[in-house]
């Protein structure tokens, strides 16, 4: 029990979640990965791989969550450079899959530099909060320097996976509210990314695509035209008329949910998998509705909200304002991406490329998203030692205030009847009287009288 107890640090319930998205992503990784199976004609092979990517970030999530709290404010000085650094690498000699070249071969394994760019947004944007803040808000140059970091690194993410780089700008923009930011700077912010949006989309559509096709980093706008107008320009189509091969994945989505039901087709009996080329990554939700039911989605969803609600616990109750932001940033990014990915599944956002976090079958992301978790239960270490001294050191206080008290009460009455000479003014019984007053106040239980 002492060694569990030492392993397994932190706040129990931070722990419970992680390993129960653990355990739903072996279950249905193993089963929605029959496409990968019929690839590689090992029914093992994909399930064995990701179950080790699972215990090494279990793993790193023991590791981290042991490493002390002050060293984490280094994490921004490291990852920044190395994040950028990577991102233009990737873009110039990155490995493309499915049309987008977010990967860098490393050592036979495929490593996306998006992630670490995130880590490096999320962790510089607490650090800057942290350091910049006035008596009311944050100082103006935090936003600022705040805005320069993420502006670069989503500009470096945008051209292969405009789905993250806007999710992360988000996550920040809610991260500098949190911070203080001065609500008249995100304002301004927002309307000018408001228009900016509204200009870029018309000029989207109205550019001709092979002028797209042909400009430098817009190689993927064909791509998220089509995605806008298949999600905002959808038509009312008959069932024999619609054409199942054109928004295969859409399609097969929607069927896997619509024939799930309350309690699902059960671990296994999926149908859409088959038909779900990303049934085990960006569709993975999917098939959690079509084998668990309406009951197993709420389920994932409702983890994911307690995962976000006892973060927020864990930092309103840490007394440094830097550990408090980066707690709250890693919980809103790793749930604004579990949100995102649903929302696709379930047809309420156009398609994009985001895996569900700790349950898609993945690498990167996978040790990525463990460090995350291993950072929020770090912190929450630092939280229970920091109550425990706090609770040590009132007691100890009180004990010597009221032993004080008692000491000086006693001391005024002895002395205030050696100045009044009682032996020749009072009677005998007026004498036996003050004997029993000095025995009372000299007994333990005159403070609690008093008091």
């Amino acid at each position: 029990m002492d060694l569990l107890k030492s392993l397994f640090k932190g706040d129990k319930v931070i722990w419970v979640v992680f390993m129960t998205l653990c355990l739903i992503s072996i279950i249905e990784v193993f089963s929605a990965a029959s496409t990968l199976t019929y690839k590689s004609g090992d029914h093992w092979a994909p399930i064995a791989q990701h179950s080790l990517y699972l215990l090494l970030g279990a793993g790193v999530v023991v590791i981290v969550h042991n490493i002390p709290c002050k060293l984490l404010r280094l994490i921004p000085v490291l990852t920044l450079p190395a994040g950028i650094i990577l991102l233009l690498v990737a873009m110039l000699f990155g490995e493309r899959v499915n049309g987008a070249g977010r990967w860098l071969p490393i050592f036979g394994i495929q490593f996306q530099p998006s992630e670490i760019a995130k880590m490096a947004v999320i962790t510089s944007t607490a650090l800057i909060l942290s350091m910049m803040q006035g008596e009311s808000n944050a100082q103006p140059k935090a936003f600022r320097y705040i805005l320069g970091i993420v502006g670069v690194n989503c500009l470096l993410i945008a051209p292969e996976n405009f789905s993250t780089a806007g999710m992360l700008f988000m996550v920040t923009l809610l991260l500098m509210y949190i911070g203080r930011v001065s609500m008249k700077q995100l304002g301004k912010l927002l309307g000018v990314i408001t228009v900016a949006a509204g200009i870029a989309v018309a000029a989207l559509f109205a550019t001709p695509e092979k002028v797209l096709n042909e400009t430098p980093g817009l190689h993927r706008a064909i791509t998220w035209k089509n995605r806008l107008t298949e999600f905002f320009v959808s038509k009312d189509v008959s069932p024999q008329d619609y054409d199942i091969d054109k928004n295969a994945q859409k399609a097969h989505a929607s069927i896997a949910i619509a024939t799930s039901h309350v309690v699902g087709k059960m671990p296994g009996n999926s149908v859409e998998r088959d038909f779900l080329s990303q049934a085990f990554s960006d569709f993975i939700f999917a098939i959690i509705i079509e084998e668990l039911g309406l009951l197993g989605g709420g389920f994932v969803v409702f983890l994911y909200i307690i995962l976000l609600i006892r973060a927020g616990r864990i930092a309103g109750q840490c007394d440094k304002k830097y550990l408090s932001l980066l707690v709250m940033g890693i919980a809103l990014l790793l749930v604004a991406q579990a949100m995102l990915n649903m929302m696709v599944a379930v047809g309420l956002f156009p398609v994009t490329g985001q895996p569900l976090p700790l349950i898609s079958k993945g690498g990167t992301s996978t040790l990525i998203n463990c460090v995350y978790i291993g950072i929020i239960l770090s912190v929450s270490c630092y939280v229970e030692q920091m109550k425990k001294n706090q609770i040590a050191i009132p007691v100890t206080e009180s004990e010597e205030n009221e032993g004080l008290s008692a000491e000086n009460e006693s001391e005024e009455i002895i002395e205030i009847v050696n100045k009044e000479n009682i032996s020749e003014a009072w009677t005998t019984s007026e004498l036996s009287l003050a004997e029993e007053v000095l025995a009372d106040t000299s007994s333990p239980q005159y403070p609690s009288q008093t008091h």
